[in-house]
C-alpha cells in the first residue's frame, strides 16, 4: 500500500525506509537462553569475570587509602551513569533492546575495555619514548596510545554483542545504542580512577574537592562528547556491517572501517595538546576548549542518531499505515509515534484535558502501538499470526479507555511547545552545570 499523506513517506513518495538502510526486525525465536550455546558468550563471561576481579582490586586499594574520595567518585558517577543510560535505552522506543545486552555491553566497558586498556596505552607510550623521544611521548603519547588501544577494544565490545545475539541487531541505531553503552561503561569507572588519581596529586589526604572537580571536568564538559560518543561512531559501523545486507561486503567492511577511524580520529583529536591550557591558569579557557573540541563531532553523532531514528520509525509505522484502520493508528498518531518528543507532547496534553488517566491511557496506546507495529513486521517472515491478533485487541483496548475519558486521539494540539519547553530547559541544566564547573575549577 502507497503510504497516504499525514504518514511517513506521504503523497505517494516511498518511505525512507525503503530507500535507504534496511530494518531486519528481531525474529520472534531469538531468546536469550539461545547464547549460552555460544562459545562467544562464554568467552564474554569469562573476561567480564577477569575485569571484574581486577576493577575490585582497585576499588578496594583505593577505598583503602582514600575512603570517603573514593565511595563518593563511586556515587557521584553512579548517579551521572542512570540519566544516559536511561536516554540511550530509549532511543529505540519501537523496538527496544533487552535490558541483559545493555548490562553487557556497559559491564564490557567498564571492566574489560578498561583493564586492557590501560597497560596496552602505557605499552605504546613507552614504544614510542623508545623509538622517538620522550618528550614527543609525553606530548603525543596519550593522543596515539589512548585512541589506539581504547577504540579497538571498545568496538570489540560491540562485535560480542553481534557475536552473542546478531538477532538483536536489527538497524544502525542499534549498533549506536550498544556502542553508546560500552563507551559509557568505560567513561564511569576510567573517571573513577581519574578522580582518585587526582586526589593523590593534591597531596591533602582524603580530600573530595578533586572528586568534585573531576566530575564536573570529565563528566559534564567532557562526558558529552567523550567515550559515549566515539563509541556510538563505531557502533554504527559495526551495525552497518549486519544490517546492510542491501550492499557488498566491501562496502559494509568499508562503511565500518571508517566509523572505526571516525571514532579514533574524535578521541585523537580530544586528547592531543592542540587547544590546551591549563584549568588552574584559566578555568574560563579549558571549558571553551572542551566545547571546541567536543561540540562538532557532538553535532556529527546527533545527526547519526535522528537519521538512523527516523528510519527505523518509519519502517515500523508503515507497518500500522499498511492497515489503514483509525481505530488502530490515525495519520496524526503515526507521525507522533516516530517522534520521541511528539509521543511526550501527546502525554502530556492527555495530561491537560483528563489529567493522570489520559497521560497513562496515552502511553499504553502508544506502547501497545509499537508492539503490534514489531509483531508486524515480524509476521512478514514468521506468519505467525497470534502475537498480531494480541496486540491488535490490546490497541483496541487502550482505544476504548482513551474515548472513555473523551479524549480519543494520542495527539498534541500544540506540538512546537513542548518542543520548546525542552530545548530551555536543556539550555538552563547547561547554564548551570557551566556556573558550577567554573566555582570547581576556581577551588
Amino acid at each position: 500500500m502507497t503510504a497516504t499523506a499525514g504518514c511517513p513517506g506521504g503523497h505517494g513518495v516511498p518511505p525512507r525506509s525503503a530507500r535507504t538502510a534496511p530494518v531486519h526486525p528481531t525474529p520472534a525465536w531469538a531468546q536469550a537462553r539461545k547464547s549460552l550455546l555460544l562459545p562467544a558468550f562464554w568467552l564474554v563471561a569469562l573476561l567480564m569475570a577477569v575485569g571484574a576481579a581486577r576493577t575490585a582490586l582497585l576499588i578496594r586499594h583505593a577505598v583503602a587509602e582514600y575512603p570517603v574520595a573514593t565511595i563518593t567518585a563511586l556515587a557521584l558517577f553512579a548517579v551521572y551513569a542512570v540519566p544516559f543510560w536511561l536516554f540511550v535505552s530509549a532511543l529505540d522506543y519501537l523496538e527496544r533492546e533487552p535490558p541483559l545486552l545493555l548490562a553487557t555491553a556497559f559491564g564490557w566497558g567498564g571492566l574489560v575495555a578498561t583493564t586492557v586498556s590501560a597497560p596496552g596505552s602505557t605499552a605504546i607510550q613507552n614504544m614510542l619514548a623508545k623509538a622517538y623521544s620522550p618528550e614527543l611521548a609525553a606530548a603525543w603519547g596519550s593522543a596515539i596510545a589512548g585512541p589506539t588501544v581504547e577504540e579497538i577494544v571498545k568496538t570489540l565490545g560491540i562485535v560480542a554483542i553481534v557475536l552473542i545475539a546478531r538477532a538483536q541487531i536489527n538497524s544502525v541505531l542499534d549498533g549506536v545504542i550498544y556502542g553508546s553503552l560500552v563507551g559509557l561503561g568505560f567513561q564511569v569507572v576510567e573517571d573513577v580512577v581519574y578522580a582518585v588519581n587526582a586526589v593523590a596529586a593534591a597531596g591533602r589526604g582524603d580530600d573530595v574537592g578533586p572528586v568534585v572537580a573531576t566530575f564536573f571536568v570529565r563528566g559534564f564538559l567532557a562526558g558529552l562528547w567523550s567515550h559515549t560518543l566515539f563509541s556510538a561512531l563505531a557502533g554504527a559501523g559495526v551495525a552497518s556491517v549486519v544490517v546492510r545486507t542491501d550492499r557488498t561486503m566491501r562496502f559494509r567492511m568499508g562503511v565500518a572501517a571508517i566509523c572505526l577511524f571516525g571514532a579514533w580520529a574524535c578521541h585523537f583529536v580530544w586528547n592531543s595538546p592542540l587547544l590546551t591550557v591549563e584549568a588552574g591558569d584559566n578555568g574560563y579557557a579549558l571549558i571553551a576548549i572542551l566545547l571546541a573540541k567536543g561540540i562538532p563531532p557532538l553535532l556529527a553523532i546527533l545527526l547519526l542518531v535522528r537519521t538512523a531514528r527516523h528510519r527505523e520509525a518509519d519502517y515500523y509505522t508503515q507497518q500500522l499505515a499498511t492497515l489503514d484502520d483509525p481505530d488502530i493508528a490515525t495519520p496524526a498518531e503515526l507521525r507522533v509515534l516516530s517522534m520521541g518528543h511528539l509521543r511526550a507532547n501527546a502525554r502530556r496534553y492527555a495530561y491537560a484535558r483528563v489529567g493522570v488517566l489520559g497521560r497513562r491511557a496515552v502511553r499504553r496506546l502508544q506502547r501497545a502501538q509499537a508492539s503490534l507495529a514489531l509483531e508486524l513486521s515480524r509476521s512478514q517472515t514468521t506468519q505467525d499470526t497470534a502475537a498480531v491478533s494480541h496486540w491488535h485487541d490490546e490497541v483496541l483496548v487502550q482505544r476504548a479507555r482513551l474515548r472513555a475519558l473523551g479524549h480519543p486521539e494520542a495527539v498534541a494540539v500544540d506540538q512546537r511547545r513542548g518542543s520548546m519547553r525542552r530545548r530551555m530547559l536543556i539550555l538552563a541544566v547547561t547554564l548551570l552545570v557551566l556556573s558550577a564547573a567554573c566555582a570547581a575549577l576556581s577551588l
